[in-house]
């Protein structure tokens, strides 16, 4: 059973910074490309980064320059250091897995709440 958790979310200033976890199992984990997702109240779901297996990195244009997106294969996680956070980065942010062939794979969710 493929399971994907989201940790480290929750509330920050404007121009704070956060760091999301994304700890996968029940998958081959290094065949997959993970991706950070985020989905804004009356918004469609989008796509912040993602990172394939060999490290290769995409990132939305809207955070260029602030987050980051990692993958450790020997711990199975993903990370997306996300910093100089606006208002506008607030969402909630999604985990995935995904490779070719194969069916996406989604975690829960976890808020992130970018207020003064």
């Amino acid at each position: 059973q493929v399971q994907l958790v989201e940790s480290g979310g929750g509330l920050v200033q404007p121009g704070g910074s956060l760091r999301l976890s994304c700890a996968a199992s029940g998958l081959s984990f290094s065949t997959y490309i993970m991706g950070w997702y985020r989905q804004a109240p009356g918004k469609q779901r989008e796509l912040v980064a993602n990172i394939k297996y060999d490290g290769t990195t995409t990132s939305a244009d809207s955070v260029k320059g602030r987050f980051t997106v990692s993958r450790d294969n020997a711990k199975a996680t993903a990370t997306l250091q996300m910093n100089s956070l606006k208002p506008e980065d607030t969402a909630v942010y999604y985990c995935a897995a995904t490779r070719p062939l194969s069916r996406t794979y989604w975690g829960q969710g976890t808020q992130v709440t970018v207020s003064s």
